[in-house]
């Protein structure tokens, strides 16, 4: 049992994540995450952070009861293996914005779902989820979320909540991506079908395919339909939230141009960084040393020329089949009117 103090302070301070949604008891499971250790996690979540087990509960009517300060929130969605991670390391800016780096309450919202969660009590355990997550650090004058892929399905949901908020969708190519799965081998190829399941579940799997079809298919075939269904579902977030309110980007633009995309989600964010700032975020650990260890040697650069001579090592093995389920991806969305150019592009 936690003293009032000791509750308060959990509820006030951005140091403490709200980390779990626990249904069965209805309430919120709160870990010491200082900035340092955001700094250290490549996401914030059970496997990356040191403290798991460390966690104070709060019952949500005590957290309902709480004002905590807020300040702004903005999102990065992504459909995976587009740097997402990269760039919101890249807002982890003192003073400014801290990035949070797939938040697993988040995650146990989409689980819940797939549970049967009650609509208006998983709606008020989302707003107050939002609520915890937009306390600054410090001085900070904004908190940019990127939840984990498998969380998209809330977008529309938390973007209504939060009719301030802005948001990047942010893909990569469909021949990156599945270079990307290749690269992974086998466990690239059992990640694409369970996100497969997840997306049926989620019920935004793209349609005219049997159940008997899609096991037909091989594992890049499905990595394909996972791209296409998120691609729609981005289209959709787009033309339901509004151009104004949310922009789309690719990672190899981002790459290309990282100074000219920090600017203009300075600009969506309304974070008014400096040309100096700007600067100091592109010259910054984010973007000089890779934010996966399993991406490479850590402190090795990870920039468009590195990621392009990776893929063309994973092209040398797998192109011919890459190339030819890139094209089959393309008539699949022409069939069922997909568009592979979503529009409302950042720059």
């Amino acid at each position: 049992m936690i003293s009032t103090v000791q509750r308060d302070e959990l509820l006030s301070d951005a140091r403490y994540l709200a980390h779990r949604y626990d249904e069965a008891n209805d309430a919120f499971r709160f870990l010491s995450v200082p900035r340092d250790v955001h700094r250290q996690c490549t996401f914030i979540t059970d496997e990356h952070l040191p403290n798991v087990d460390q966690f104070q509960a709060v019952p949500r009517s005590e957290v309902a009861q709480a004002s905590p300060a807020t300040a702004p929130v903005h999102f990065i969605f992504h459909s995976a293996y587009c740097c997402s991670t990269m760039l919101a390391r890249a807002f982890d800016i003192e003073g400014v914005s801290m990035g949070l780096k797939e938040p697993v309450v988040l995650n146990d919202m989409i689980g819940w779902r797939r549970r049967g969660a009650d609509a208006n009590r998983q709606r008020d355990v989302i707003e107050q989820s939002l609520t915890l997550m937009s306390r600054p650090f410090g001085e900070d004058r904004a908190v940019i979320i990127k939840p984990s892929n498998i969380c998209n399905p809330l977008a529309i949901e938390m973007l209504r909540m939060r009719p301030e908020a802005k948001a990047l969708l942010l893909y990569a190519p469909i021949e990156g991506f599945l270079k990307s799965i290749a690269k992974k081998e086998m466990w690239g190829r059992i990640w694409v079908r369970d996100v497969l399941i997840g997306t049926l579940k989620d019920g935004y799997a793209i349609g005219g395919f049997s159940n008997d079809e899609l096991l037909k298919l091989t594992d890049l075939q499905v990595a394909a339909i996972i791209w296409l269904s998120q691609h729609a579902l981005f289209a959709k977030i787009v033309d339901t939230i509004g151009p104004d309110r949310v922009k789309t980007m690719d990672s190899d633009t981002f790459l290309a141009q990282s100074p000219a995309t920090i600017a203009a989600l300075s600009d969506l964010y309304g974070l008014k960084l400096s040309d100096a700032q700007i600067d100091a975020v592109t010259q910054g650990p984010a973007f000089t040393s890779h934010s996966k260890l399993d991406q490479g040697t850590p402190g090795q650069v990870f920039d468009a020329k590195a990621r392009d001579e990776e893929q063309q090592k994973v092209a040398q093995v797998h192109g011919a089949e890459i190339e030819m389920v890139a094209t089959w991806t393309k008539a699949v969305a022409e069939s069922t009117g997909i568009k592979m150019a979503i529009g409302s592009q950042l720059i």
